[in-house]
């Protein structure tokens, strides 16, 4: 008997790849309405991202390859898992993300892959596909993503193309990364380049912008809210991060042997904690709040029940309530149900000397604004 066995064309490869990228999520999350994933006419995902210099952007995300040597226990994708495997050659990739940029249907790219071979292979086929369309006078947002353990030659050669780079540090401190594996070492590995990433965009960048993220795999060890709060906040404080992206694990999805497997949360929770983690950072980046401030329970985690802000407040009487017409905006942040954009209208107001008896011309009438009206005064 003869088997044939049909090869995939760009087409199914770019399917398959297309869908695996999921798992990475350094432009993926919303936290506008306008920044929300969407699918085009044949399936793909496209992402929206915010640029360097403000604005955003729709990126064309796929992985190279999901072809890995490297036993992640958590990855779905890991060496010895029954995904289905193919790559794209660098040229495959350049000519696809040309067809959808001429299209108009995205103006960037964002690549991943697999470890397929080496880490320093792997990256030479990731700048490869950069490096084509630089050539080819492609000046858009380009995001790759550097593999644990390449050389600085090959970040190098990336951060000299791309505009934003991310590489993953998937959980927080040793000890809990060695639940993940014996294929890469921590330090080595993960942290000292993202310490050579973050000395070169301050340093040798030639005056462009370049963004660097991060991601955390959340639950698949036994790492508390605590230990990634801390670790995010020195991320951003020592190197300058631009975002740091969280990644819930799934049961089911990771080796049996993993921690996240017999944990007592279940995948539904995991979700939610992502979700908290993603509220803490936000009130660390945006609001304000120093990392001991941050509200956590006594085994270490956020409450899943409520937003960090909101058991805040609750544990913080004494701060309210705030007068919405002398408060400074800092002061306005802390107040469950007010976000950004309304106390920068609460403050446009006030310097067009409208002088705010209630919370309507500034935020939506319904939940969000009852739950606020419990904090403040006029």
């Amino acid at each position: 008997m003869v088997l044939i066995r049909k090869v995939p064309d760009t087409g199914e490869k770019l399917s398959i790849l297309s869908r695996d990228s999921q798992y990475d999520l350094a432009c993926a999350c919303a936290t506008r309405e306008d920044e929300h994933r969407r699918r085009s006419k044949d399936g793909k995902w496209i992402y929206p991202v915010t640029l360097p210099g403000g604005g955003t952007t729709f990126l064309f995300k796929t992985l190279l390859s999901n072809q890995c040597v490297n036993d992640c226990k958590y990855c779905p994708l890991r060496a010895g898992s029954p995904a289905a495997r193919c790559s794209l050659a660098p040229e495959e990739a350049a000519r696809v993300f040309f067809s959808y940029y001429r299209a108009g249907k995205v103006s960037g790219l964002f690549l991943s892959s697999a470890v397929c071979g080496s880490p320093d292979a792997s990256m030479e086929n990731i700048n490869r596909v950069a490096l084509l369309l630089r050539r080819e006078r492609f000046r858009g947002y380009i995001h790759l993503k550097i593999i644990p353990g390449a050389s600085e030659n090959a970040i190098r050669q990336s951060l000299s193309l791309a505009s934003a780079v991310s590489l993953n540090i998937e959980t927080a401190g040793d000890g809990n990364f060695r639940h993940f594996g014996k294929g890469k070492d921590y330090i080595k590995d993960i942290i000292r380049p993202l310490e050579f990433i973050s000395r070169f965009r301050r340093n040798c960048s030639g005056g462009r912008r370049i963004k660097q993220t991060t991601q955390f795999v959340v639950g698949a060890s036994r790492e508390t809210d605590e230990e990634i709060i801390g670790c995010s906040s020195r991320l951003y404080g020592r190197l300058g991060l631009s975002r740091i992206y969280f990644s819930s694990y799934q049961r089911g999805e990771g080796d049996p042997s993993l921690p996240g497997e017999s944990s007592s949360y279940s995948n539904e929770e995991m979700l939610t904690r992502e979700h908290r983690l993603y509220q803490a950072d936000w009130l660390m980046r945006k609001y304000g709040f120093r990392v001991e401030e941050i509200p956590l329970g006594p085994d270490g985690n956020l409450s899943l029940d409520a937003d960090p802000k909101a058991v805040w407040a609750r544990r913080h009487p004494e701060f309210f309530p705030v007068e919405v017409n002398s408060a400074s905006a800092s002061r306005l942040l802390r107040v469950p149900g007010l976000g950004l954009t309304a106390v920068e209208r609460i403050m446009q107001l006030r310097r067009e000397g409208v002088r705010l008896r209630s919370l309507a011309p500034a935020v939506k009438r319904g939940k969000i604004m009852k739950q606020a009206e419990k904090y403040v005064v006029f």
